[in-house]
């Protein structure tokens, strides 16, 4: 089964909390893809760079090429060329075919309306799959699982 999980941003921007979502999934030895539309990409390539002063996120992109050396792969293209576990989507895209994935995480910021949309309606493709969770932020910016009645959305 593929579980499918939704990261709510309320106080964090994307290329803040989209590192530490990836650190945890590289700490667990499993790889990613990130799922961006092509404006979002080299925002989070610069992001993965920097976001730490003392180190970075190991990553490619499409112009790096040596995609099976990349534990996180970023790409405007639905693929999974380093055999990853993990998709990450982000920017608003549709919720995408999850059958070379075994997780999903689908991270959405509530401020920017077209994404908020687009979450609510990936939310009831992913009740396909199975029991979608639902993680939102609190006012300190930590991660708190929120309880989603089954005909309820975000």
């Amino acid at each position: 089964m593929i579980q499918v999980s939704f990261y709510h941003l309320t106080r964090t921007p994307l290329e803040k909390a989209l590192p530490k979502l990836l650190e945890k999934v590289l700490d667990k030895g499993e790889r990613a893809v990130v799922l961006s539309p092509v404006d979002f990409l080299k925002r989070l390539d610069d992001s993965l760079w920097t976001y730490r002063p003392d180190g970075f996120l190991p990553h490619g992109v499409k112009r790096d090429g040596h995609v099976v050396d990349h534990p996180i792969w970023l790409t405007d293209t639905l693929e999974n060329p380093n055999q990853s576990c993990y998709l990450f989507v982000t920017g608003g895209l549709p919720l995408p075919s999850l059958d070379k994935f075994t997780h999903c995480l689908y991270v959405f910021d509530s401020n920017m309306p077209t994404e908020l949309q687009e979450a609510r309606m990936s939310w009831k493709t992913a009740k396909d799959y199975e029991s979608p969770r639902y993680w939102k932020q609190t006012e300190k910016g930590a991660w708190e699982e929120q309880e989603i009645a089954a005909k309820e959305t975000p």
